[in-house]
């Protein structure tokens, strides 16, 4: 199991957290960011994807997006009263010819370690 703590929120993608009980489901959270690639961003893509190869500018854009959204989605939780977040997922989206749309979903939760 990997997990992610960002702030007091404990992120994982699995639907239940070893060695923790989870005591209330709090429901659905959404991180979401919207971005915008700029004009030489798109040149250097389009060139690119004539001789192959991979976007770095593209990747470190997408790298950041999905830290942002997990930060989004631990406060969200937080907000709720969450001090975890179950089943969380990536999406990601095109919206138009230059933006592109990354959320993190999951299942806010309450939960408590389990007592050896």
């Amino acid at each position: 199991m990997s997990a992610v703590v960002t702030g007091d929120v404990l992120i994982v993608t699995t639907n239940e957290l070893p060695g923790y009980r989870i005591e209330q489901v709090l429901g659905e959270v959404f991180g979401l960011t919207v971005r915008s690639r700029n004009v030489a961003s798109q040149l250097g893509a389009g060139l690119k994807s004539i001789v192959g190869g991979e976007l770095k500018g593209m990747t470190r854009n997408l790298e950041g997006s999905r830290e942002e959204v997990l930060e989004r989605l631990a406060a969200a939780a937080a907000a709720r009263g969450a001090n975890a977040v179950v089943a969380m997922r990536f999406d990601t989206s095109e919206l138009g010819n230059a933006w592109s749309e990354v959320c993190a979903y999951g299942t806010a939760v309450r939960v408590r370690p389990e007592r050896a």
